[in-house]
């Protein structure tokens, strides 16, 4: 193992323990030492799989440093390469022109994240319950969780960096629990870059219009979301990439998420066994998707005169739940927002840790599936790796979290208007 590699890990455990001592969770000399050592053992843990390759690097990532490394680094960024948002391959470029293995830079990155991660866990539990511990509690839950933990050290996936900057925009717009603060300028523009890294930062972009309505936020707050995306792919268009074709992104890419119904999600379409045509059924499962996503959104507007910040994480877990339970072409990691949030909630409110069990069930199932190569053919739809237990898993972890609200809902109303908490 280069020690350069080690340096750097050594460096983000600094920045861990940085972030602990600015929230005011480390007071003495006792402290420190505990968070230092669960800090240390949460990265030493990410070190021993350092080396550990799959072929997602090996077929992409790895391609991609390469190209850039022959192509002249960020000169070649006019180009257009793999399926990731131009953000993201900013970093692809930066790695060429280091002689570390581009694997440990990959996996470093995503590490770096994985603490911002836990951070915003540990401020929206602070924000949502005012107390210390179980925020802390869930500052190294976050950092130990099993999907966390391989999808940066093993798999080295950059999910963390999207979910890590969206939760950190929640962080930013909830007030304190005595209604004070709240940061929506922020906001809006953490969402926002956490939307410039990955498309699936849309299952929580819904929560932003509860936002609006709830804390009633100005119109130019909302503005910083286009202007901040073209922020972040500004360099790229100075580069020589068409704007055209750097803004729509996502869209031009939209024929590269394959045909078949589920890439080993545990989502609704991991229970369906069709043999036929996937377009109708696919059609009708977008509809399906938005429906929810509006049952949501419609429960949240008359939830708003009980809104607190703790309700509100409620509805976002549903939202990062139903949204890609309902929608075809789901992959593996496509809930790894729902895996921190509902952790997050469990925290926030006892009662919905079975949501966050059967959560991380079905995840860290499609996480085994990748790693041991379990493979299904189903009728014309393509090869693919399928998940009905994680889907059943899913589906009770969305009843769950909606039964305890309208149970609170309820006793919200026998206790006439009193607040959620």
């Amino acid at each position: 193992m280069d020690n350069r590699v080690v340096c750097l890990l050594l460096a983000e455990g600094l920045f861990a323990l940085f972030l602990l001592w600015r929230a005011g969770f480390l007071p003495g000399f006792r402290s420190v030492i505990r968070c230092s050592l669960l800090i240390g053992l949460a990265l030493f843990i990410r070190l021993c799989y350092f080396d550990r390759e799959n072929t997602d690097y090996q077929w992409f990532l790895k391609v991609w440093v390469d190209f850039y490394r022959s192509s002249g680094g960020f000169a070649a960024l006019d180009r257009s390469i793999g399926n990731y948002n131009i953000p993201y391959l900013y970093f692809l470029a930066l790695f060429s022109y280091s002689d570390i293995r581009d694997l440990y830079l990959i996996k470093l990155l995503s590490i770096f994240f994985d603490i911002l991660l836990s951070y915003a866990g540990l401020l929206l539990v602070k924000k949502s319950t005012g107390k210390r511990i179980p925020a802390l509690c869930c500052f190294f839950t976050l950092l130990y969780l099993p999907t966390v933990l391989t999808n940066s050290s093993t798999w080295g996936q950059c999910d963390s960096i999207y979910v890590a900057l969206a939760l950190l925009g929640l962080a930013f717009a909830l007030p304190e629990p005595d209604g004070t603060g709240g940061k929506p300028l922020l906001s809006v523009i953490f969402i926002a870059a956490a939307f410039g890294f990955k498309l699936q930062a849309v299952f929580l972009l819904p929560l932003w219009l509860l936002l609006w309505l709830w804390r009633k936020y100005r119109w130019i707050c909302l503005s910083a979301f286009p202007l901040t995306y073209l922020l972040m792919i500004l360099p790229a268009v100075i580069a020589g990439r068409p704007l055209a074709d750097a803004v729509l992104i996502y869209i031009n890419q939209a024929d590269s998420i394959g045909t078949a119904l589920n890439y080993n999600a545990p989502s609704l379409t991991a229970l369906l066994q069709l043999t036929g045509s996937t377009e109708a059924v696919s059609r009708y499962l977008i509809l399906a998707a938005f429906a929810a996503m509006g049952a949501v959104l419609i429960a949240g507007i008359a939830f708003l005169p009980r809104m607190t910040s703790r309700s509100f994480l409620f509805f976002a877990a549903l939202m990062v739940l139903v949204i890609p339970y309902f929608l075809p072409h789901m992959h593996d990691r496509y809930f790894y927002a729902a895996d921190c949030l509902t952790v997050i909630l469990a925290f926030v409110c006892l009662p919905a840790l079975p949501a966050a069990v059967f959560t991380q069930f079905a995840s860290f199932l499609c996480y085994i599936a990748y790693f041991t190569g379990y493979y299904q053919r189903v009728g014309n739809t393509g090869i693919f790796l399928t998940n009905d237990k994680g889907a059943v898993a899913i589906a009770l972890a969305i009843l769950w979290i909606a039964a305890l609200l309208l149970c609170f809902q309820r006793v919200n109303r026998q206790e006439n208007g009193k607040n959620f908490s």
